[in-house]
């Protein structure tokens, strides 16, 4: 009786630790379609965990069109290393659905798949020449941090464009232009030498100076852009890594402005396979009055040419020097574009650094927009403004029409 009792303990023990051991899956059908009249390329998909319903703590997913595994990510977004999102670009036809079919599970994986995006951010030892990446970095707003990070702040790029945003009250987004498709940040980390240039390597594009660059977030005077400043603490942040999207965030705090003081996050996010960057602005409470801008930098003065439909579309073409070494580096040629949902625009306006619309939110705590860049170094880009421009058009056509996703079950 008691070898039959501990023999039925030891079952029960046995199957316990096997259910226990066994990872926590759910498999859910997500419908994905596309109304528009055109194909779609790498469109982004983005499911936030919480509407999935898993029930445990998802450490890893799979997405399957058909037989056909989708190559996904899972970003944690508020620094407690759990998934909040579940991102992935796929191909879909017009006027077509997919159904995929994606399965959470509690179990982490070790299955990688090709990176289509790079991102880092790398403090410097000039001494030593040395550089050690980092995460994230915060810093009084009196600091001048800028030299202290190579680059200036995150690095990230796409196949196709590169970009870094700046560490100081400017946070203006910079360019960094290729001559052909490929990731090159991780080797060239934004400046490439004698031998990368040699071999094809891109570099930075345009002088930014005190402008907004390539669709910058400022502050508004009533009748030119403003820094970020004064603040109380400044932080630039590599949230997501790759392989399908890259997620940098610059947050903010006691930013005293039109007599507010503003806690302010710009999140830029790049997918592969694209060129433009969707900048999400979030408040840690409701906006009221308060009015910014952004916009294109006037590249070259009077000599810039410039576009716009006067409904949150503008853009810019012009041929400048990138650097302040003009004997080695030569003028470069950039377009560049900025899309703003029309319902956060209030005025178009410009200054002599830049082409910009006002916008506001009031009573929300958040609004977005879109911003993108072409050099003529691109073998794969637009050569001339006539080309851009039309293109540019195309672009906020295809950000009006996103893909739209449907939960099953």
């Amino acid at each position: 009786m008691k070898t039959t009792f501990l023999t039925g303990f030891l079952l029960l023990c046995a199957c316990t630790l096997t259910a226990q051991s066994q990872p926590s899956t759910k498999t859910i059908s997500v419908e994905v379609s596309n109304s528009w009249s055109k194909d779609k390329a790498d469109a982004p998909v983005v499911l936030k965990i919480k509407d999935l319903q898993p029930g445990f703590r998802v450490r890893s997913a799979v997405v399957m069109n058909g037989y056909e595994e989708i190559p996904s990510q899972l970003d944690d977004l508020n620094g407690d290393l759990k998934a909040d999102e579940l991102a992935f670009v796929m191909d879909i036809p017009a006027k077509s659905k997919k159904m995929l079919t994606i399965t959470l599970s509690s179990a982490k994986t070790d299955k990688t798949y090709p990176s289509r995006v790079f991102a880092e951010m790398l403090i410097r030892d000039t001494k030593k020449q040395k550089h050690a990446p980092v995460q994230s970095v915060t810093v009084p707003g009196t600091t001048n941090f800028y030299s202290m990070l190579h680059g200036h702040g995150p690095m990230f790029e796409s196949e196709l464009v590169a970009y870094r945003v700046y560490f100081n009250q400017k946070q203006t987004v910079d360019p960094y232009g290729k001559f052909k498709k490929g990731l090159e940040i991780q080797e060239s980390r934004f400046y490439p030498n004698d031998e990368q240039l040699a071999r094809g390597f891109g570099d930075d594009v345009l002088m930014v100076g005190n402008s907004c660059g390539i669709g910058a977030l400022k502050g508004w005077d009533g009748t030119k852009a403003t820094h970020i400043e004064p603040i109380a603490f400044r932080t630039e942040s590599i949230l997501a890594y790759g392989p399908v999207r890259t997620i940098a965030d610059v947050t903010v705090k006691g930013w005293d402005y039109q007599g507010k003081e503003l806690n302010m996050t710009n999140r830029y996010i790049l997918y592969a396979g694209h060129r433009d960057l969707l900048v999400e602005t979030f408040f840690d409470e409701p906006l009221q009055d308060e009015v910014f801008c952004t916009g294109v930098q006037n590249i070259m003065g009077n000599e810039t040419l410039s576009e716009s439909d006067h409904k949150g579309l503008v853009g810019s073409w012009g041929r400048h020097w990138p650097v302040n070494d003009t004997v080695k580096y030569a003028k470069e040629t950039v377009g560049i574009a900025t899309y703003i949902p029309q319902k956060y625009i209030r005025k178009e306006v410009k200054d002599k650094d830049n082409f910009l619309y006002t916008l506001s939110a009031p009573g929300s705590d958040r609004f977005h927009h879109y911003t993108m860049f072409t050099s003529c170094k691109e073998t794969f880009g637009y050569p001339t403004p006539e080309a851009w421009f039309a293109y540019m058009r195309e672009w906020k056509e295809e950000l009006q029409h996103p893909v739209q996703i449907k939960i099953k079950n």
